[in-house]
């Protein structure tokens, strides 16, 4: 058994408690992947990284992401998490962005400020949804099938597909069938009404994953990324926004979104929670 440093942050968030927690394991390469395993279990939070020596030659770490039932390629709220905690714990990257190195290959991240960005990484499926399964969608959601406006898919290593409703109201509204959604990994989106939102964001973000042990993830980067990826491609959404997540959960997760000559990056803050050792 190993002590090794641990923190757990707050991501998508300046105030704690309010955004996506994640557990982080500081030097994990002597961890077994079944002790990895146990662990994310035993957190019981959507992800846990662990944080090891890169094998890419121009990564600057590498990490490894779990969540309570699998192991992950990439996570978008992990990525902005484990990074804080690479910086926190001394690390130093070798050029002007830091580059992670997960199961998805190398993710380029940029501090911004008081805030963390990386670039969304390839969609690995895109394009329209199936009849079919927008059909199965509208009955998980509660919904008729002309309520959804439009649908992508936006997967970059989760499975995620997109669903926009009309409006802010409409996706705080949903109470999901999660059985009827089984299998799915679900985002939900629809626009901000600046006169009865307000304007500290343009888009509500829900997302639905059935049968894990937290169905409803609190602040998701990985979708957010997919999601940019889809609206600001078909001119559904301005080349910068920010997307609120997490107010259905009592959260208020911020992403920002902003694109950059060819790069859409996915940003937000991350707040330190907790700070000691875990014996593994």
């Amino acid at each position: 058994m190993t002590t090794l440093p641990f923190q757990q942050v707050d991501v998508f968030t300046a105030q704690a408690l309010k955004g996506n927690p994640l557990a982080v394991v500081v030097g994990a390469d002597a961890v077994s992947d079944a002790r990895m395993a146990a662990f994310a279990d035993w957190t019981n939070l959507s992800e846990t990284t662990f944080l090891l020596r890169p094998r890419a030659p121009d990564a600057d770490y590498r990490v490894r992401i779990f969540t309570p039932e699998r192991e992950l390629p990439f996570a978008g709220h992990p990525t902005l998490g484990s990074c804080h905690v690479w910086l926190a714990s001394g690390g130093v990257p070798r050029g002007a962005e830091i580059v992670q190195e997960c199961d998805a290959g190398l993710v380029r991240i940029r501090r911004d400020g008081a805030s963390l960005a990386f670039a969304a990484p390839p969609l690995r499926r895109a394009g329209p949804v199936e009849p079919e399964l927008l059909d199965r969608i509208a009955r998980g959601l509660r919904l008729t099938r002309d309520t959804i406006i439009a649908s992508q898919w936006v997967d970059n290593g989760p499975g995620w597909v997109a669903v926009m409703l009309r409006s802010r109201a409409e996706v705080l509204a949903l109470q999901p069938d999660y059985a009827a959604l089984a299998g799915l990994d679900l985002g939900v989106v629809g626009k901000w009404d600046r006169d009865r939102d307000g304007t500290d964001a343009e888009f509500e973000v829900r997302a639905f994953i059935p049968g894990s042990s937290v169905p409803e993830d609190p602040v998701t980067g990985s979708l957010n990324a997919g999601l940019a990826q889809w609206l600001i491609g078909s001119g559904l959404a301005p080349s910068t926004y920010v997307a609120s997540q997490g107010t259905a959960l009592g959260r208020a997760g911020r992403v920002e979104v902003r694109q950059i000559g060819a790069d859409i990056w996915v940003g937000g803050k991350v707040t330190t929670c907790i700070e000691g050792t875990v014996a593994l």
